[in-house]
């Protein structure tokens, strides 16, 4: 096979340059190494559209965190994830660290970004009652925002491929090769040649860096852990809530989730082990002490769920985008928070940089923005429930209790790329309640070994070897 561009890593970089480029006239294919798209790093993420204010503007993150924090409107209108914007509260809890808010205030108003304001005390804990009384001061940044990671992903795959981007998951590169006007990569089931290759391979950018020849930088993993509460707890805040950060960190939060579940950490440790998502106690003893901090009334007794994500952090902390030594390889590395939020003017900028190598961009006559809304069945009203099941019987037959989620859904999820539970799970919230899974899961490995024409044994949690159930070997008794 031979493309203009090949892209490799399938995480919310790589799916939204992909997505950008299928605007134009080009032959784009993207190599994920996992089964499904957004199964790394973009799967156990805050999930904040950051304000903009927290980074420096003389940083490469600084720059395309506001503009990006701009584009996500438009996005979600065109795809149709969960999106909205809450607000955010940065927090100081003592006079010491009043004048942190002034810097955030200041980094802010460098780039041009309208309604920060300092609030005192007491319009602090009028707005957010639950907050700590011990507040004194905070800064409120209307532009942030929440989305859900994961269906921010999927989306963007799934309207790249309806725009012709070819899409290959389950590929790992294992070799590079420049060639005299381009590349050849391999996988362990083919070979493309390709004008340019995008490095967007988020913890392996270092390496695929390294089997190209062009290797300047290194990747070090920072693990944080994120802890799920219960839905009784929805409401405590409406804002995302931030301690003053620290050089490392912008510290422990407390997080609305866009569905409602209030979402706190995550911790922030270095770590060379890249498949270490482990949840520890001492993690998550740090979080509760830390948002205990902020909000009293959270408690670890309200935890339903725990998971940990590793961060893409390159040396100096920046964002690593540009050309390389040789011709036609892109690097999109050490994409650390605010990666997420910056997500779309990376893809812009890329989309620029392709263009002053020499790429010629010609833009589709048929390009198409938007994707069908899938049904969310929880959301409908009562009627217009009845109204579904009566129509369509799949809409009848209740998959998961917590989230009320229907057979209709599982199927449509199914269709739209679906191939494990977790991606059952992540597109239609199947999984995520107070049970967590304890209910629906054996229902939803049975439509995905009914839809997809396979053994029951063979429904796996997130592809490879991470099999629910298994054939019994021993003869019974």
């Amino acid at each position: 096979m031979h493309v203009d561009v090949l892209i490799i890593g399938g995480g919310v970089i790589g799916c939204a340059i992909a997505r950008q480029l299928t605007r134009y006239r080009l032959r784009v294919a993207l190599l994920e190494r996992e089964v499904e798209v957004g199964f790394g790093a973009s799967k156990a993420n805050s999930g904040i559209i950051h304000g903009g204010h927290h980074t420096a503007a003389d940083t490469l993150k600084g720059r395309l965190e506001w503009a990006g924090n701009q584009l996500w409107d438009a996005l979600c209108a065109e795809l149709g994830f969960g999106f909205k914007r809450t607000g955010e509260l940065t927090v100081a809890l003592s006079p010491e660290e009043a004048p942190t808010l002034e810097q955030l205030l200041r980094n802010g108003e460098a780039k041009g970004i309208a309604g920060l304001e300092i609030w005192d005390r007491e319009r602090t804990l009028a707005t957010e009652p639950n907050l700590t009384p011990n507040v004194v001061a905070a800064l409120y940044a209307p532009a942030t925002g929440v989305v859900n990671p994961y269906e921010a992903c999927f989306g963007l795959a799934e309207s790249a491929v309806r725009n012709s981007l070819h899409l290959m998951t389950g590929s790992p590169v294992v070799g590079l090769a420049a060639l005299e006007d381009g590349w050849l990569v391999r996988t362990p089931d083919s070979e493309i040649t390709t004008r340019f290759v995008i490095n967007a391979a988020g913890l392996y950018a270092d390496r695929v860096a390294d089997l190209a020849g062009v290797r300047t930088f290194s990747i070090h993993p920072r693990k944080g852990e994120e802890y799920l509460l219960d839905k009784r707890l929805r409401g405590l805040v409406q804002r995302v809530i931030f301690p003053c950060p620290t050089p490392v960190s912008k510290g422990i939060l407390v997080i609305p989730t866009f569905d409602g579940t209030i979402m706190v950490g995550p911790t922030a440790h270095s770590t060379e082990d890249r498949a270490d998502r482990t949840t520890t106690a001492a993690g998550g003893d740090e979080v509760f002490a830390a948002v205990q901090q902020l909000a009293p009334g959270i408690s670890a007794r309200d935890c339903i769920a725990e998971f940990a994500g590793l961060r893409a952090v390159a040396d100096g902390g920046d964002f690593v985008i540009g050309p390389t030594a040789k011709r036609g390889f892109i690097n999109v590395a050490g994409i650390q928070s605010p990666g997420l939020t910056a997500a779309p003017a990376i893809a812009v900028m890329v989309t620029e940089i392709l263009h002053d190598e020499g790429l010629p961009l010609i833009l589709k006559d048929d390009f198409a923005p938007t994707l069908p809304k899938p049904v969310h069945f929880a959301s409908l009203s009562t009627a217009a429930q009845i109204a579904l099941a009566a129509k369509e019987r799949r809409y009848s037959r209740l998959v998961c209790r917590c989230e009320t989620v229907t057979e209709g859904e599982v199927v449509d999820a199914i269709a739209r790329g679906a191939r494990t539970l977790d991606g059952v799970k992540f597109r239609t919230r199947a999984g995520m309640g107070r049970c967590q899974g304890g209910f629906c899961t054996a229902r939803c490995m049975e439509v995905l070994a009914r839809e997809l024409s396979i053994p029951f044994t063979a429904v796996t949690k997130h592809g490879g070897a991470s099999w629910i159930v298994r054939e019994r070997n021993e003869e019974l008794p």
